[in-house]
């Protein structure tokens, strides 16, 4: 069985679908059919709630009946919940495309890292998730301008064509070729819960990195556009801006060399210091490239970090419940993502220097688990 081929199906399958389309205007996009922005953000926060209620059944259930069959599974969902975003015209529409989204993406999530992981050699996975990442950028960098000409036909044209790329990538993961996952040795569920709770310097990594994650979602998809604003930038060039951060995003192709010349922890703990500075600095900043190239650093470091940390989760599994522990590491990131979402969501009601702040302080909390787990984990080799 050649495993190189699910890395090549899932490299093609992660920029498939990341060709969102409809990406730019997504908010207005929903607006336009009978969706208010409060509507919008209550079917996210139930969004959060069913990921986190997904997640590690869908784990369980990879390892019991194998990877391929949960990514099939869930890629075919997530490609009807894009006929349904097409389709729907009401709140209830809606909502039925962000539980068909969050079933999928809990499938998908700790399942497709599994499976690279148990398809390449060890020392080859940090490279391999590190291109695999920067693939979803490139399909969504491509889309932004491809979403251009679209527009000029309709903003519904933008919706039906991403359907084409979802279909597509769902038929590819037919073709996945099945890993080893030993089924005969499996341990029960309790039991692969249990072992996951034990392994507390993994998730004191996971919380630190939901942390600085969420930091960097919201200054990259919220907050920059009131900075912009602030910073005198003119909205015309908030299309090229975007496209911008994605390029910057692509830097996680090179986050294996980053981190063979550095180590590991210390990339890590180098580039959530960066990260820190460049939130701070936005909290004071009205100077548009100041700003500009604060946030490019921001999402580029992020982008770096995040093969890392798959890398380390993966390596730190040498049991065959390796999805399921995946799924349980993923609850505590998401927990910790909406909590900080909300936070950074009720700060940024006041200024967007508040709302920068608070990205600050969860930096420096971020550090500090960072700090917890590396002498978490020294105290284990001991």
């Amino acid at each position: 069985m050649n495993k190189k081929v699910n890395i090549y199906l899932m490299y093609t399958i992660i920029f498939l679908q990341g060709l969102v389309f409809y990406g730019p205007v997504a908010t207005v996009y929903r607006q336009n059919r009978n969706l208010s922005l409060s509507n919008i953000f209550i079917i996210e926060s139930i969004s959060w709630i069913l990921m986190i209620v997904f997640e590690i059944p869908w784990g369980w259930f990879a390892d019991k009946f194998g990877y391929k069959k949960t990514l099939v599974i869930s890629n075919f969902i997530f490609f009807i919940s894009k006929i349904v975003f097409y389709k729907a015209y009401s709140f209830e529409m809606f909502f039925l495309e962000r539980v068909l989204l969050s079933v999928s993406l809990a499938g998908i999530s700790g399942c497709d890292t599994a499976l690279i992981y148990s398809s390449v050699k060890e020392e080859e996975s940090e490279k391999v998730f590190g291109i695999y990442n920067a693939l979803s950028n490139v399909g969504y960098l491509i889309a932004s301008i491809i979403f251009s000409i679209l527009i000029k036909k309709s903003m519904d044209s933008t919706a039906f064509w991403t359907i084409i790329p979802y279909a597509v990538a769902a038929i590819l993961t037919l073709f996945i070729k099945e890993v080893n996952v030993k089924r005969e040795e499996k341990t029960s569920f309790k039991q692969s819960l249990l072992t996951a709770l034990k392994n507390k310097s993994i998730i004191i990594l996971v919380v630190s990195f939901a942390l600085i994650n969420e930091v960097v979602q919201a200054v990259s998809v919220f907050l920059n556009q009131s900075q912009y604003l602030r910073s005198g930038i003119n909205i015309k060039y908030f299309g090229v801006l975007a496209v911008v951060m994605q390029i910057a995003r692509l830097s996680s192709f090179k986050s294996y060399k980053f981190s063979s010349k550095l180590g590991k922890d210390r990339s890590i703990q180098i580039l959530y210091i960066i990260i820190g500075i460049c939130c701070t600095t936005l909290v004071f900043t009205a100077n548009a490239t100041i700003t500009i190239l604060s946030i490019i650093i921001i999402c580029g470091s992020e982008a770096v970090i995040y093969p890392m940390i798959l890398e380390i989760e993966n390596r730190s599994i040498n049991n065959v419940d390796r999805a399921t522990l995946l799924s349980v590491f993923a609850v505590f990131g998401d927990i910790t993502a909406a909590g900080a979402n909300v936070i950074i969501g009720k700060t940024a009601d006041i200024s967007v220097s508040s709302s920068f702040i608070t990205c600050v302080v969860m930096c420096v909390c971020a550090y500090i688990l960072l700090f917890v787990y590396k002498n978490e984990s020294k105290r284990l080799k001991e």
